[in-house]
């Protein structure tokens, strides 16, 4: 299939694309490299060095003999994604171009909107792209398991049955998103639903727990095909921080009371969620929602299990800085992917053993003073992770980056 992968230099995006490539499809990516622009703008870097996505490419040729085509630019741009669309003629469309983290978008006003902003509209002009050009290309969303929140109630895979006085009927499972950016994420699934119904279009919304894992099969062929590791205070994932953290000697920071329970999945899922997505289309007029995670843990227990493998750190508990049940209900439904024959990589204390050595091999770029949580829910203003680094919207585009409003292939 010709596959275009949005977002194709991020932490997701990059391994995704090398991994439909290696099973045959014609991939191309799109990126406007404003997740590297995160990394200047909080003055903080990816634990795992990544390289330009040039050269990323140019690796990927070289072990694999395969091409991937590479566009730079934003979504934010209509004529560039109607460009690339035109360019590509894809099948199936992978989207993960989003901004996609949580304590980002809730750092002030300015990030709040513009998360909402570079996620809804991007989606929107995608929508819109898709519908002028080709109804039959395959929209595979990444969206999140945040917008479900953590009702007291078992949670569906997109749809509840409801009966109410007498009536039933199946309705968009109700959302309690946590923050601005999973906000966002709630808009973008009623749009792209709103689409499917009143122009046909298929899509697939695959709502993802937090990933972990940074090595796939494809990204350790050549060091330069790395994929990120983030363990920061606003786009570091729980279990990367305690890897980190128990490293060097840090204890391992609790939020609260640890009771907070997430899905969680290994990135080889990932990988395997989005091609199975890809090779199962929608049906044309289908919208339809995967819960893509493989199990659930709560804080405490990750913490717990990080400091039973390396064996000598030490857990702490410290003030939450976000607005959240700490203590609370989550049992949610992960059949589909499964019925499409998912096999899944469970967290086990190898895997964690195998984050923890990523871990101890970077340890010498780890910036301890960036792990701290500086981003508090309850106030509409905060500083940035470490002393501030240069606003994003006013710097320069990294020397790779080219022209992010130019529609051209990189």
């Amino acid at each position: 299939m010709k596959i275009l992968v949005l977002g194709g230099d991020g932490y997701l995006g990059w391994p995704t694309a090398l991994y439909l490539s290696r099973r045959g499809h014609e991939v191309s990516v799109v990126d406007n490299f404003a997740r590297r622009q995160y990394d200047f703008e909080m003055g903080v870097d990816t634990l795992v060095p990544i390289v330009q996505l040039q050269r990323r490419v140019r690796a990927w040729k070289e072990v694999s003999g395969l091409e991937v085509t590479t566009y730079v630019g934003d979504l934010t741009d209509p004529a560039f994604v109607s460009h690339v669309l035109a360019s590509t003629a894809p099948e199936a469309v992978v989207h993960f171009a989003e901004q996609r983290s949580a304590p980002y978008s809730m750092i002030d006003q300015k990030h709040a909107v513009y998360t909402q902003v570079n996620n809804v509209v991007g989606t929107l002009n995608l929508l819109y792209a898709i519908a002028e050009q080709d109804r039959d290309i395959h929209l595979v969303k990444l969206g999140t398991m945040g917008e479900y929140g953590t009702p007291n109630i078992d949670i569906e895979e997109g749809f509840i049955e409801i009966t109410h006085r007498g009536r039933t009927d199946v309705l968009p499972y109700p959302k309690q998103p946590g923050s601005f950016y999973h906000l966002s994420k709630v808009h973008d699934s009623a749009n792209i639903m709103f689409a499917c119904r009143i122009w046909g279009l298929r899509a697939t919304d695959l709502n993802q727990g937090i990933v972990y894992g940074q090595e796939t099969e494809e990204t350790v062929l050549h060091p330069d095909l790395a994929t990120r590791f983030d363990y920061d205070g606003v786009f570091g994932t729980v279990l990367n921080r305690f890897c980190v953290q128990a490293v060097i000697g840090h204890p391992l920071t609790v939020y609260g009371t640890g009771g907070q329970t997430r899905g969680m999945l290994n990135i080889l899922d990932t990988l395997a969620c989005v091609g199975l997505a890809v090779e199962h289309p929608a049906d044309a007029g289908e919208y339809r929602v995967f819960n893509q995670f493989t199990e659930s843990f709560s804080v405490a227990d990750m913490a717990a299990m990080v400091a039973r493998v390396h064996g000598s750190a030490e857990v702490t508990n410290v003030p939450a800085p976000r607005v959240e049940k700490e203590s609370h209900y989550y049992r949610a439904a992960h059949t589909k992917l499964l019925d499409l024959g998912l096999v899944p990589h469970l967290l086990t204390d190898d895997v964690v053993r195998s984050l923890l050595g990523v871990a101890e091999r970077y340890r010498d770029r780890v910036n301890p003073e960036a792990i701290r949580p500086t981003v508090n829910w309850r106030q509409t203003t905060n500083r940035l992770v470490t002393s501030g680094g240069p606003d994003m919207h006013d710097l320069p585009e990294p020397d790779d980056a080219g022209n992010a409003r130019v529609a051209e292939r990189a």
